[in-house]
């Protein structure tokens, strides 16, 4: 019986990291958006390019 508690105990810890890891990436994920929502990745890109003259 102790390598079916083993085994139970294992997966347990292996739906715990990859919950960890998916709200990690979520998290990434909302900061990217808030960055390019607020437009500070937009304004860097931007100011490289010329602006056109008519």
């Amino acid at each position: 019986m102790a390598a079916r508690n083993q085994y139970s105990w294992k997966k347990r810890q292996k739906e715990l990291n990859k919950k960890k890891k998916k709200e990690e990436k979520l998290k990434r994920k909302e900061e990217k958006k808030d960055q390019t929502d607020t437009g500070t990745d937009l304004e860097g890109a931007q100011s490289d390019q010329p602006e056109l003259q008519e």
